[in-house]
């Protein structure tokens, strides 16, 4: 079973930015679709990225966030630039334990296992 541990989050300030880390262990999970969701406060969770073959990105963040990932660490990344007091959330990253069409991997129940989160703060 591969877990994930995300790491990288962190206060910053408005404009600047931050790279998070999805480290999975248990298994090599380089043909995996992975995703990026977040959660506000009093928010349903929301996605942000998915990489599955290609790559999707919500529009409130398409042109600022990149998802990318390592396969020989096993590590799935989100490069965050120019944040915004709207980023601030719990990011989780998650994984589809089999390839799947980009175009799903933006729904939240298309995902089988889910990481612990790490928070991004962003003032203003």
């Amino acid at each position: 079973q591969v877990q994930l541990v995300e790491s990288g989050g962190g206060l910053v300030q408005d404009g600047d930015s931050l790279r998070l880390s999805c480290a999975a262990s248990g298994r090599t999970f380089s043909t995996y679709a992975m995703g990026w969701f977040r959660q506000a406060p009093g928010k349903e969770r929301e996605f942000v990225a998915a990489i599955s073959g290609g790559t999707s990105y919500a529009d409130s963040v398409k042109g600022r966030f990149t998802i990318s990932r390592d396969g020989a660490k096993n590590t799935v990344y989100l490069q965050m630039n120019s944040l915004k007091p709207e980023d601030t959330a719990v990011y989780y990253c998650a994984a589809k334990s089999v390839p799947r069409p980009i175009w799903l991997m933006s729904r939240i129940d298309e995902y089988d296992i889910w990481g612990q989160g790490t928070q991004v703060t962003v003032s203003s």
